[in-house]
């Protein structure tokens, strides 16, 4: 019971995640994976399809655009995904919500 309650609470975060960690720098679908699951201390475990979902849902609303890599050498050609200007704005309204959501959650869980 207590792993179905968790992931009806981590569904609801992931968009906002996936758009924080292109904040800084266009990335690739497994590195997203990697810096979610190393970032949270493994609490978010990404596959392959959880993430490309939010990504390609992301990217038809316009918050991410995706760009292909050149092979260089041996390696192999990647699709990165970088948050547009619409998705930067998202995302502060995003977090917005999420500090009101939190704020509120916290204020009841104090008793």
């Amino acid at each position: 019971m207590n792993d179905k309650y968790e992931r009806q609470m981590k569904k609801g975060v992931l968009d906002m995640l996936v758009l924080r960690l292109l904040k800084s720098e266009a990335k690739y679908g497994y590195q997203i994976i990697q810096e979610m699951k190393e970032k949270s201390d493994e609490i978010f475990l990404l596959k392959d399809g959880t993430l490309y979902p939010i990504l390609y849902r992301l990217e038809e609303d316009n918050l991410v655009v995706s760009k292909w890599s050149e092979a260089v050498g041996k390696q192999v050609p990647r699709k990165y995904y970088e948050i547009t200007e619409a998705g930067q704005s998202a995302l502060e309204e995003i977090e917005a919500v999420w500090k009101r959501i939190s704020d509120g959650i916290a204020r009841i869980m104090e008793d």
